[in-house]
C-alpha cells in the first residue's frame, strides 16, 4: 500500500470555523479528561491508603480496572447521553482523540518517550477525520463530515488513481490547513545501490559537505528573526494574562516561528533535491541527534534540523529513485580518506592534512570521503583510493574511482559513474 500526504491551505466561511474552532475545543477537553482519568489510577495505584490525603488525592477502588482506549470509548459514548455537547462532534473524531491518547501511552512504555500532557488552547492544534463521504473532492474544495464543501487552495494537483482516506485539519497562525491522506494500492520496491556515490557530512560551519569537494553554507534561519522575536517577547510580559491583547501578540509571536520553520523546511527540501541531482546514491551519517541537541552548541544544532533535513532527504531520495543509507559515524573527521591513517585534530582544525600520503583537503570533505567509502564497502564494493594531490584550500578535491570486485558487474549493479 502507498500513501502519500499532501496539505493545502482552507479558506472556510465563517460558520465554517466556528465548527472546527468548536470541534477542537471538545476534542481538547476529551483528551484532558482522559488523561486525567488515566493518571488518578496511576497515582492510586503508587502509594498505600494510609498515605494518601483524602482532601487532595482521588481515590480510586483496588478493583477498578485500568481505563483502557475501549473502556473510554465505552465511557464516552454514555457521556453522550448526559452531555449535548458531545453529540454535536463527530463521533469518530472523538474516538480518534482517545486512540491517539492510548498510542501516547504505548509510546511512553515502549519507546522511552514522556508521560503524555494536559492541553491548553495552544497545544490541541488538529484532528483527524478517519472516514470520508463518498465523492469528497472537487476542482477546489474537499468535502467533510459536518463541514461540508470547504474551499481550498489547490496548491498542486492529486494524483489520478489515488483514494482519500482521511484528512486532518490543523490550525497555524497563518490559517486552516487540511493533510489528506491518500491510497494507492500498489508496492514500490527500494532503490537499490546504483550510480554515481556522494557522502554527506553534516556540520554546523557549513551545512553539509559532499565528497565531491561541493560545500552548502548553513543558514541561520532563527538568528535572522532573533531580534523581532525578542522584542515581540518582550511586550509578551507587560500584557495582562487572558487579555485579547496578549493573546494578538501570542498569534504574532507564533507566526514569527512558523516563518522560521517554513524557511527551514523550505531550504532542507531544495538542498535535497540538489543533492539527488548529483548522484544516484547518498551516504549519510547515522548521527546521535538526541545527544547533539543536548552538547554546547544545542540552539544551534536545532536551528539546523538535522533530523528533520535526515528525513526530507530520505523521503526525497526515494521518492526519485535514490538510494540512501546511513552508516557509523565514529572517527569519521580523524581518518584519513586515501590511505586510512588515523589523523588526529581538533574541531580548530579546518583543514585535513595527513602526514602519511601528503593527502590535502577540506576537513568536511574528508569526513564525507570517508562516510562515501563506509558506505560502498557495506553495500559490497571495493574502493580504489583517493589520488593524491589538491591545495591547502581544499576548493575542489580529485574524485576517486571505485570498482566492483568482479569488473563485468559493474554496468549490472552500479551503471556507469557520472563524468
Amino acid at each position: 500500500m502507498f500513501t502519500l500526504s499532501y496539505e493545502y491551505k482552507l479558506v472556510p466561511t465563517p460558520e465554517q470555523v466556528a465548527t472546527i474552532e468548536q470541534t477542537l475545543d471538545v476534542c481538547r477537553k476529551v483528551w484532558n479528561f482522559a488523561l486525567r482519568e488515566r493518571k488518578d489510577w496511576v497515582g492510586s495505584r503508587k502509594c498505600e491508603v494510609n498515605a494518601c490525603s483524602l482532601i487532595s488525592e482521588y481515590i480510586i477502588p483496588a478493583d477498578a480496572p485500568y481505563p483502557n482506549y475501549h473502556k473510554q470509548a465505552k465511557a464516552l459514548t454514555e457521556a453522550k447521553k448526559a452531555n449535548s455537547g458531545l453529540k454535536e462532534i463527530n463521533a469518530q473524531v472523538l474516538q480518534q482523540v482517545l486512540r491517539t491518547l492510548d498510542r501516547a501511552f504505548e509510546d511512553m512504555r515502549e519507546r522511552g518517550f514522556g508521560f503524555p500532557r494536559f492541553k491548553n488552547y495552544a497545544r490541541m492544534r488538529s484532528y483527524v477525520y478517519p472516514q470520508m463521504l463518498k465523492n469528497p473532492l472537487r476542482k477546489d474544495a474537499v468535502k467533510l463530515p459536518q463541514l461540508g464543501w470547504v474551499r481550498m487552495r489547490m496548491s498542486r494537483p492529486i494524483p489520478d488513481s489515488f483514494e482519500l482516506k482521511q484528512a486532518r485539519i490543523v490550525r497555524r497562525p497563518s490559517g486552516y490547513f487540511v493533510i489528506l491522506s491518500l491510497q494507492l494500492d500498489v508496492n514500490i520496491p527500494e532503490p537499490n545501490f546504483h550510480g554515481h556515490v556522494i557522502g554527506i557530512d553534516l556540520g554546523l560551519e557549513k551545512f553539509l559537505a559532499t565528497s565531491d569537494g561541493k560545500l552548502v553554507a548553513r543558514p541561520k534561519f532563527f538568528n535572522s528573526l532573533h531580534r523581532k522575536l525578542k522584542l515581540l517577547q518582550r511586550r509578551l510580559r507587560n500584557k495582562k494574562k487572558g487579555s485579547k491583547n496578549r493573546r494578538k501578540l501570542n498569534q504574532k509571536i507564533a507566526r514569527v516561528h512558523q516563518k522560521i520553520s517554513d524557511t527551514r523546511k523550505d531550504f532542507h527540501f531544495k538542498t535535497s533535491h540538489y543533492l539527488c541531482d548529483q548522484a544516484q546514491t547518498i551516504i549519510a551519517e547515522d548521527l546521535n541527534l538526541k545527544a547533539m541537541s543536548r552538547g554546547m552548541l544545542c540552539k544551534h544544532t536545532l536551528d539546523a534540523g538535522f533530523g528533520q533535513f535526515l528525513n526530507i532527504l530520505s523521503w526525497t531520495c526515494w521518492k526519485r529513485g535514490t538510494h540512501f543509507a546511513k552508516v557509523n559515524p565514529n572517527g569519521t573527521s580523524q581518518e584519513c580518506p586515501r590511505c586510512h591513517a588515523q589523523v588526529r585534530k581538533d574541531l580548530s582544525v579546518r583543514i585535513h592534512r595527513c602526514p602519511e600520503c601528503g593527502y590535502i583537503t577540506d576537513r568536511d570533505v574528508a569526513s564525507a570521503q570517508v562516510i562515501r567509502e563506509r558506505g560502498i564497502a557495506a553495500a559490497g564494493q571495493v574502493v580504489e583510493q583517493i589520488a593524491c594531490g589538491g591545495d591547502a584550500a581544499g576548493a575542489e578535491v580529485t574524485r576517486s574511482s571505485w570498482h566492483p570486485l568482479r569488473q563485468e558487474t559493474l554496468g549490472a549493479i552500479l551503471g556507469n559513474p557520472r563524468p
